[in-house]
């Protein structure tokens, strides 16, 4: 019976050490390696990794399109005429590693850069919407353009 609950604890043990040492990227994230916080990988592809338990950490990021969507705003045009904007962002990742960067600037050191960050765009549409006339043709084209 001792046999039995040492080769239990032995199989579990080896099991949590290989669970803490492999882990998976799939085709549609990247992912970055930290060794103790500090960057030794960028851009992991998919597939199955390895890291070394308790010291190494990975970051994983979606590689897919990405959206964000904004609150409607109210604007005026040239001929002072209302126009209400529902706005969204299309974004994908290409830099893994200045993408890991950056956020960490922004989420970790100084949370108030992106929120400035993100007020800009309503005041960037304004400015656009001030300067475009009221036809639609010319909205559509507009829109078309700003993909």
């Amino acid at each position: 019976m001792t046999n039995l609950v040492k080769t239990l604890i032995v199989l579990i043990a080896v099991l949590i050490g290989i669970n803490s040492t492999l882990f998976v990227v799939s085709e549609f994230e990247r992912g970055v390696k930290l060794r103790f916080g500090k960057l030794i990988e960028s851009d992991i592809q998919p597939g199955l990794h390895i890291k070394l338990p308790f010291v190494d950490n990975v970051r994983i990021f979606d590689a897919r399109n990405l959206s964000v969507d904004a609150q409607p705003a109210s604007f005026f045009t040239k001929e002072k005429k209302r126009l209400i904007v529902d706005s969204y962002a299309k974004w994908r990742i290409a830099n893994v590693e200045a993408y890991y960067k950056v956020g960490e600037l922004l989420q970790m050191k100084r949370p108030q850069k992106a929120a400035e960050l993100y007020a800009n765009i309503p005041s960037t549409l304004r400015n656009q919407t001030k300067t475009m006339p009221s036809l639609p043709g010319r909205w559509f084209g507009f829109l078309c353009a700003a993909r």
